[in-house]
């Protein structure tokens, strides 16, 4: 028996003889207990009697805010005051057993981890079993922040990206009707800006030659059946009236045929040269109205729901920071993507001073309405894990536990919570995957309290170096308990403070090279850790050189 358990047990017989000398001077408070217990039926212990004294409170059965620390009388009425009943704890219920290394594993019951180690239990939530109590002085190191739950509405809010593209109702293209040679090309290369009824080249085609001839016989012949007839097919092979009035006017054939622009806007392609020969299917050119465009993006399945015709969209260029545009969804797509598993949606937006250039990058919002009053959180608040999702819970003075939630839509940097919070709770949004793991292993809430003043700096230092652990050394000591055939070991160690590990009794692997044939049962080692393959592996282990360890560890 060691002297801490000396001390609590000298403490619980002297607090049981102070208890059973108050009931003997207390004349009521023993009768009322003599009733109490014959009630029961049975004999209460010594103990069980004194802990019902610890901390005792009479109050009056009238006037229950008339309460004192000894028996007596009610001011008011005069009756005699009773023991107020104390509030049994409440006991938890263990859900599964976790591993405290990996807390993936679970089981049912008891039982040792694939590491040897012993596992843990894992209570329900609601008590300050789960609770993790950390100092003020650790939490300002840690950078614990928290923020409150908030109800109210969220913006189906769709974030994506997009790229300019034309608006294909402002293009048109430039084809003749009849073939024949570009004599005079008057719009030189691409991006030429042009003016609707502005002349773009000159034509040669004997074709239209010849029906400049037909027409103007049907003019001389005074036929007007030949003279309508004359005058649309030359229309029909792409002459403009101002040309054929002409022709009416001076008589005579013209040898080039002008042809000028549909509309205003840019040359974005042009296929032709001068003296080329050119035939009805090729494409001489597109004009390409700027005014209005469209922006193409792609939105994840999950949120096609929220785009629809009509609704609001904005968006926003890395080359003109801080301004804006406003637009509207105008077409989304019927199908989905197969290989992206995405859909598309057009935007339309006004560009009257054409900033917004084709194939540009854009950062796109889309706005799909209002949802009703729900509650949420930050999204850096919430964990995933493969099967659930939770979060972590101001407790305040320091505590915070674990709570299971299921969550809803996302919008911006907030998620919804459709259960597990209330909306006066505070959810930690930093340092909430170190509080998880801490509350899921048991093991390693010693190293969350206050450290001694002469550990402090050591305490700053393990924080400090804990991204780059895994490439370092780590030294620890121990009790071998068996060696293995397999290349396995089995130690029961001291705390290891640079892992955060308190003391167990584990296996351990070695790494290849490390002999262990001088090793035997109950002998004290002293070892080095390395990390590999996010397992820590002996790198080397020989006797201690002191011979102060305890052969009796657990």
């Amino acid at each position: 028996m060691n002297m801490k358990n000396k001390f609590l047990l000298t403490t619980i017989s002297a607090v049981t003889l102070v208890a059973l000398t108050a009931c003997d001077s207390g004349d009521m408070a023993k009768d009322s207990m003599d009733k109490g217990s014959m009630a029961d039926g049975k004999m209460e212990t010594a103990l069980e009697h004194a802990s019902k004294h610890l901390d005792p409170k009479y109050v009056c059965p009238m006037h229950p805010t008339i309460i004192q620390d000894e028996p007596g009388s009610c001011a008011i009425c005069g009756m005699d005051l009773v023991e107020k009943e104390q509030e049994q704890p409440k006991e938890k219920k263990i859900l599964y057993w976790v591993a405290p290394m990996d807390p993936n594993f679970r089981q049912e019951g008891p039982g040792k981890s694939p590491m040897g180690m012993d596992l843990v239990p894992f209570y329900e939530e609601g008590g300050d079993d789960n609770a993790v109590t950390i100092s003020p002085a650790i939490v300002q190191n840690l950078g614990v922040r928290t923020k409150q739950v908030e109800v109210g509405k969220l913006w189906k809010r769709v974030d994506s990206v997009g790229y300019v593209d034309f608006d294909e109702n402002m293009i048109s293209h430039v084809h003749l009707r009849t073939e024949g040679w570009i004599e005079k090309l008057v719009v030189k290369s691409e991006g030429e800006r042009v003016k609707k009824g502005e002349l773009l080249f000159e034509l040669y085609s004997p074709t239209l030659v010849n029906a400049q001839d037909e027409y103007l016989q049907a003019l001389r012949s005074k036929n007007r059946r030949l003279i309508s007839a004359s005058y649309e097919r030359l229309r029909a092979l792409g002459v403009g009236k101002g040309q054929i009035s002409r022709i009416k006017k001076t008589k005579k054939a013209e040898q080039l045929i002008k042809v000028r622009a549909s509309q205003d806007g840019i040359v974005s392609k042009l296929n032709a040269r001068e003296g080329m020969f050119v035939k009805p299917r090729m494409e001489v050119m597109t004009l390409a109205d700027l005014s209005s465009i469209w922006i193409q993006v792609e939105v994840f399945e999950r949120e096609a729901d929220w785009v629809k015709v009509g609704k609001p969209a904005e968006i926003t260029l890395s080359y003109l920071p801080g301004r804006k545009w406003e637009g509207t969804v105008e077409y989304v797509y019927p199908s989905l993507d197969p290989r992206t598993r995405t859909l598309r949606a057009r935007l339309k937006f006004a560009n009257p001073d054409e900033s917004l250039k084709p194939n540009m990058f854009a950062n796109v919002v889309i706005f799909g309405g209002a949802t009703e009053e729900m509650i949420s959180i930050p999204t850096e608040a919430l964990i995933r894990t493969g099967d659930s999702e939770r979060v972590i819970v101001s407790l305040g003075d320091g505590k915070f536990a674990p709570r299971n939630v299921v969550s809803g839509i996302e919008s911006g940097d907030r998620v919804q919570i459709i259960e597990g919070l209330q909306d006066s709770e505070y959810v930690v949004t930093s340092s909430q995957f170190l509080l998880d793991s801490e509350a899921s292993i048991k093991a390693s809430l010693n190293r969350m309290s206050d450290p001694a003043p002469a550990e402090d700096n050591n305490m700053d230092m393990a924080m400090d170096d804990k991204a780059t652990m895994s490439d370092k050394m780590v030294s620890g000591k121990g009790v071998v308990r068996d060696v293995m055939g397999d290349g396995k070991i089995n130690l029961s160690h001291d705390p290891i403070q640079a892992l955060g590990w308190p003391s167990m009794t584990m296996d351990f692997r070695l790494s290849e090279g490390v002999s262990t044939k001088d090793l035997k049962p109950g002998m004290a080692v002293e070892f080095d850790l390395m990390e590999k393959d996010d397992v820590y592996m002996i790198e080397s282990i020989r006797p201690a050189m002191s011979s102060d360890m305890s052969m009796d560890k657990k």
